[in-house]
C-alpha cells in the first residue's frame, strides 16, 4: 500500500464499515432535507380493519380525527395487507421483514427461533436511539426486554386496559387508580422522547392493546356510541330467497336483495358455515357472552383511545419543532370480521381480516393528501424504515423498501399480496389457509380439509360471497393463480408446515423447550 504501512485483514474490514456507515449517514441526511437523519414513530394498533377510520365513509358516525389528520396531511396506503392475520406471526413479519414461514412464528405460542435480527437492531447501528412501548406478544417471550431497544415498557401477554403491570426495562411496575392503558403508554412514550438528544435521530415503537377484544374503552369513552346505528354487512345474513333466517343448504342460489347479486351459497366452504355458531362466529360469539351491537359499539369505542394517542404524539413533535423530519406511521396487525360471513375475529383470508388501516405522515418527503394504491404488505414496513435511516435492505429480508412511491417516484412493484395462515390447537374451527390476491381476483386455498377453495372476483363481487372455483370459464385462472400461490411457497422456503416443540397442559397453560 502507500506509504509503505501494511493493513491487517480485520483493519480493512473495520474501515470499510466506517466508510459504509458514513455513506448511509449522508444518503439519510440528504433524504430527509435536514442536518439529520429522521426520525420515526412507528405505532401499532391491534385488530384494526382497515375502513374502520372516520374519512372513509364506512362506519356512520365513527370519530377518528387523528387517523383522518394522518391522511390528509401525509400518505394512506389504499391496499396495505398483512402476510398472516393474527397478533404474533404478523407483528414477527413486521419486526423482521420475512413471511411466517421463514421466521417460523407461527402461531401465538410459538418460541422466537435462534438467530432472528429485529430491524431497530439495525437503526443502533445508524446511531438511533431505540424504544419500544407496549404490547410485544410473540410466544415465550412474555415481557422481556428483547434485542434492538435502549428503553423497554412490556406486559405479559395480551395485557389488560386498566391497572397493568409493565416490565420497565427489566423492573416490575404496577399501576392503579383506573390507570388506563393506551394513555400511560402514551405519556411515557412521549416522556421519553422528550429526554432525547434533539441533534440525535431516534426509533420509537408504540404498539397499543387497543383495539384487542374483549374491548374496554377508556372511561371517558364509554357510552360514546351508544345510539351508533349498526351497519350489519350484507353477507351477514346469505339465506335462500325460499327459506327463513336458516343458514342455507348446498346447491342453491340466492338473491341477497341488499346487495344486489347473485350469491353462490354452493361455494361456501362447510367450516365456514359451521363457524357461524361457535366462539368466532355470529350466531354464538365468545359462546354468548356479549351482544353484537354491543360487540360493534364498544369497538369503536376503544378505538377512540387509539386515535387520541396518536393526536397526542403529533401534537408533541409540533411543539418540540420536530414534526416535519419525523416520519409517523400507524397501522394495525390485522383485520377484524364484523359479521361478514357471519363471522367475527380474523385469522382467516377473506378482506376485512387481511387488510390493514396503513397511514404515514412525513413533512420533508410525503406530499399531503397522498393516495398509494400499490400492494404493500408487512414485511415491507421494515425495508422502508431502514431506507429512511439511509441503511439498505439486509439479504435475509422478503420485503422491499417502498420509500420512493411515498416521494412519489415511479417504480417496479409487485401487483400481488400473498398470504397464509397454520391451524391452531386453540381455535381449530379455521384451517390452515394460503391465498393469493391480485388486483382483481383472489385465490383461497385450504389445506388438510375436506371442503371448497374459493375463488373471488373482487371488481364485480367486493363482499366475496359468489365462489367462482367450480366455474368451466375460470379453471384457466384457477391454474394460473394456484400455480403462482405454490411458486412463492416454493421460492421463500414455505412448502413445509413449521412445527414447533410446544405442549399445551391441561390447565391451558403451554410449555417450550427450556420448561420440559
Amino acid at each position: 500500500m502507500k506509504y509503505g504501512h501494511k493493513v491487517s485483514g480485520w483493519a480493512l474490514v473495520f474501515i470499510l464499515l466506517a466508510f459504509s456507515n458514513q455513506s448511509w449517514a449522508q444518503r439519510a441526511k440528504k433524504q430527509s432535507g435536514t442536518g439529520k437523519p429522521a426520525n420515526v414513530i412507528f405505532i401499532l394498533a391491534d385488530d384494526h380493519r382497515y375502513d374502520f377510520m372516520g374519512f372513509t365513509g364506512k362506519v356512520p358516525g365513527l370519530q377518528t380525527p387523528n387517523m383522518d389528520r394522518l391522511a390528509k396531511e401525509g400518505a394512506h396506503l389504499q391496499n396495505a395487507y398483512v402476510s398472516t392475520a393474527l397478533c404474533s406471526p404478523s407483528r414477527a413479519s413486521i419486526l423482521t421483514g420475512q413471511y411466517a414461514h421463514t421466521h417460523t412464528i407461527v402461531d401465538n405460542q410459538a418460541p422466537l427461533p435462534k438467530g432472528l435480527t429485529f430491524f431497530p437492531q439495525y437503526l443502533q447501528e445508524a446511531g438511533y436511539r431505540t424504544a419500544f412501548f407496549g404490547k410485544w406478544h410473540m410466544g415465550n417471550t412474555e415481557d422481556e426486554p428483547q434485542p434492538g431497544f435502549h428503553h423497554w415498557e412490556s406486559f405479559r401477554g395480551q395485557g389488560v386496559y386498566y391497572n397493568p403491570k409493565l416490565n420497565i426495562n427489566g423492573k416490575q411496575v404496577t399501576y392503579s387508580d383506573s390507570t388506563y392503558i393506551s394513555d400511560l403508554l402514551t405519556q411515557h412514550a412521549i416522556d421519553w422522547m422528550k429526554q432525547q438528544d434533539k441533534q440525535k435521530p431516534f426509533f420509537m415503537y408504540l404498539s397499543h392493546k387497543g383495539v384487542h377484544a374483549e374491548f374496554e374503552p377508556a372511561k371517558r369513552h364509554r357510552g360514546r356510541y351508544k345510539n351508533m346505528p349498526v351497519r350489519y354487512p350484507a353477507s351477514m345474513f346469505l339465506t335462500a330467497t325460499d327459506t327463513s333466517n336458516t343458514w342455507p343448504l348446498r346447491n342453491k342460489v340466492a338473491v341477497n336483495p341488499e346487495m344486489k347479486t347473485e350469491v353462490n351459497l354452493a361455494g361456501i366452504p362447510e367450516w365456514v358455515k359451521k363457524q357461524r355458531y361457535s366462539w368466532h362466529g355470529v350466531d354464538y360469539m365468545y359462546h354468548g357472552r356479549i351482544n353484537f351491537d354491543d360487540f360493534y359499539r364498544r369497538y369503536c369505542e376503544t378505538l377512540l383511545g387509539v386515535d387520541e394517542s396518536i393526536g397526542q404524539v403529533l401534537d408533541y413533535l409540533k411543539k418540540a419543532g420536530i414534526d416535519k423530519n419525523t416520519l409517523v406511521i400507524y397501522m394495525g396487525d390485522n383485520g377484524f370480521s364484523f359479521g361478514e360471513h357471519g363471522l367475527i375475529d380474523k385469522r382467516h383470508a377473506y378482506e376485512e381480516s387481511m387488510r390493514v388501516p396503513l397511514l404515514m405522515r412525513y413533512p420533508d418527503v410525503i406530499k399531503p393528501g397522498t393516495k398509494i394504491t400499490q400492494v404493500i404488505q408487512n414485511i415491507d414496513i421494515a425495508p422502508t424504515i431502514l431506507a429512511v435511516a439511509g441503511k439498505p435492505t439486509p439479504s435475509q429480508m422478503q420485503g422491499q423498501s417502498f420509500l420512493p412511491l411515498l416521494q412519489g417516484k415511479q417504480m417496479p412493484w409487485r401487483d400481488k399480496a400473498f398470504y397464509e395462515y397454520y391451524w391452531e390447537y386453540d381455535f381449530p374451527q379455521t384451517p390452515t389457509v394460503f391465498a393469493v390476491r391480485s388486483g382483481r381476483y383472489k385465490y383461497i386455498r385450504y389445506q388438510g380439509i375436506w371442503d371448497t377453495n374459493e375463488l373471488f372476483d373482487l371488481q364485480n363481487d367486493p363482499e366475496e360471497v359468489n365462489n367462482l372455483i367450480a366455474k368451466p370459464e375460470h379453471q384457466a385462472l384457477v391454474k394460473q393463480l394456484a400455480g403462482e400461490l405454490y411458486d412463492w411457497l416454493e421460492s421463500t422456503g414455505g412448502m413445509q408446515v413449521p412445527l414447533k416443540r410446544t405442549i399445551k397442559m391441561r390447565d391451558g397453560d403451554y410449555l417450550h423447550p427450556n420448561q420440559y
